[in-house]
């Protein structure tokens, strides 16, 4: 099993209430990929970290294999979340792949 884990800041031009709403549509769409992608086992977003956090919100999930990871990344429903309710918000992005 491979986990892919990612931390996202989200841009500091966004107003307390937008961020809400960007880390709710996040988890909405990125979680919704449940069961859509060949080879995704687990897909959980947390948007509630501690105060002692310097990231806005986590991107927690599991495939099969290596190769279940690089389709998930060109995937067509994974794209369109990426670019519709990810990319145009965030400020940065850290990510961990690890075999478990």
């Amino acid at each position: 099993m491979v986990k892919h884990v990612i931390l996202w800041t989200l841009k500091d031009s966004l107003s307390p209430e937008e961020k809400a709403a960007v880390k709710n549509g996040i988890k909405e769409g990125l979680e919704g990929l449940a069961g859509r992608i060949p080879g995704l086992m687990e897909i959980k977003v947390y948007t509630e970290g501690l105060p002692s956090s310097n990231a806005d919100l986590m991107l927690d999930s599991a495939f099969a294999d290596e190769a279940s990871l690089k389709g998930y990344a060109v995937h067509p429903e994974h794209v369109a979340v990426a670019d519709g309710k990810v990319r145009p918000y965030t400020a940065s992005r850290v990510c961990m792949d690890f075999e478990v």
